[in-house]
Parts: C-alpha cells; structure tokens; sequence
C-alpha cells in the first residue's frame, strides 16, 4: 500500500481528481479523522472535510504512474 496526502479544494479540482483516479483498476481510499471513503465515489469526497490535507492509500505495490497523474493534488 502507498500513501500520500492530497489537498481538493475546489468542486473542479475534486471532478479531475476522480476521473484520474477512475482510469486505475486497484481500490484507493481517502481518510479524513475517523472516516474512510472510496476515493473513485464523488458523493464520498463531498462527505469529507476539504479544508485540510487528506490522506490517499492506494492498495497497490506499483503506484508510480498513478502518483504522476495526481502529483499537482500531493501536499509534500
């Protein structure tokens, strides 16, 4: 499993986020506090609190492209 944290702050940067994270095939989570939610379901994100870094698990060993595709969401 990979980890990183992200930052969506805006409604479009959420959509572009789920249409990268839909174009991969192994699950991705995002965790904000106690909560858990898929990080391809919209209506998820929207449920999690935006105003702060969350943190994304990616439930794959090779996740170097996928990293790439969403670096401009990765809070260093």
């Amino acid at each position: 499993m990979e980890k990183a944290k992200v930052s969506l702050q805006a409604i479009n940067d959420v959509k572009d986020f789920v249409n990268i994270v839909m174009k991969y095939d192994f699950d991705i989570d995002l965790v904000s506090g106690r909560y858990a939610v898929d990080a391809k379901s919209i209506m998820g994100i929207f449920s999690l609190d935006l105003s702060k870094p969350i943190e994304l698990n990616a439930h794959t060993d090779d996740a170097e492209a996928f990293f790439k595709d969403i670096a401009k969401y990765i809070v260093k």
